[in-house]
């Protein structure tokens, strides 16, 4: 077997598509690892943003500066290769890979337009800064578990359920649940935001239509989050610990986030359909 050096010349001189040939490779290595990761959420949210964020680059790519510096481009080659070696040896941790498409993302911007290109990129960024402070702030800004226990309550209510609210403990005759900042939903508020910006930066909207969408988007992630809580209050009362447990920790878990992120998606595509009419678009 022959090797054409020529060819191989041709394509370590061409900045595009080394560029896209790394960011691929990411791509591969996210995905790869946390479908691989003992967590039902973050394979499915890192393949959402991914492919919002690819797309958005992807529209843009003829009006990018792809012009960087040495030193740009060796700090964006020790972030990409800190994603590599994440990969190499398969670390499993959540945290990390929550984290990793921010870093790869900021390597490879570094590499392909530098220090002063990265405004470029910015929105972009941004989306993926709400997908890492999905894991990180939760530890940081106050506890939101009293107010999801509240409103699960409340929604008990409404379903006209017997139940005694005490702090963030949700007591029925035959049991109850404790609401912990794990289930609070701030991780979800927390993405609804990072969809939200990615919606934003997807459509042209007036000032308006984007200071709602950034309050519903988040709105919505604690009300579908409440209303899992809720569900798993009545799953205990009829003590079954096997369907708590797929609602709590497994796929269950999953399926609300996608009704949190569906719901979403259904809100945006009423708004441009409004937008449209509004500007007497068919």
């Amino acid at each position: 077997m022959k090797i054409n050096f020529t060819n191989l010349d041709k394509i370590l001189n061409n900045h595009e598509l080394l560029l896209l040939g790394i960011g691929a490779s990411l791509i591969v290595i996210q995905l790869g690892v946390t479908s691989r990761i003992d967590s039902s959420n973050i394979f499915g949210t890192s393949l959402v943003f991914l492919a919002a964020v690819s797309s958005l680059i992807w529209d843009k790519r003829n009006k990018l500066t792809l012009e960087s510096a040495f030193l740009p481009s060796v700090c964006g080659l020790v972030l990409i290769g800190f994603v590599y070696l994440l990969g190499l040896f398969t670390i499993n941790s959540t945290f990390l890979w929550y984290l990793a498409p921010l870093v790869s993302a900021f390597g490879l911007a570094l590499l392909a337009s530098g220090f002063k290109g990265l405004k470029q990129y910015q929105g972009e960024l941004l989306a993926l800064l709400c997908l890492a402070a999905s894991i990180v702030l939760p530890k940081f800004i106050f506890d939101i578990s009293p107010l999801t226990a509240k409103f699960s309550a409340f929604v008990l209510w409404c379903g006209g359920f017997k139940f005694t609210l005490a702090g963030q403990k949700i007591l029925t005759p035959t049991g109850g649940i404790e609401v912990y900042s794990g289930c609070s939903g701030i991780e979800l508020v927390i993405q609804m935001v990072g969809f939200a910006v990615v919606f934003l930066l997807m459509f042209n909207l007036n000032l308006k239509q984007k200071v709602i969408t950034l309050i519903v988007a988040p709105f919505m992630g604690f009300i579908v989050n409440g209303v899992r809580v809720a569900l798993m209050a009545l799953i205990v009362v009829y003590g079954d610990q096997q369907s708590f447990k797929y609602w709590h920790d497994g796929d269950g878990s999953l399926i609300f986030s996608t009704i949190a992120v569906v719901l979403f998606g259904l809100f945006c595509w009423i708004l441009l359909r409004s937008q449209k009419e509004n500007m007497g678009i068919k």
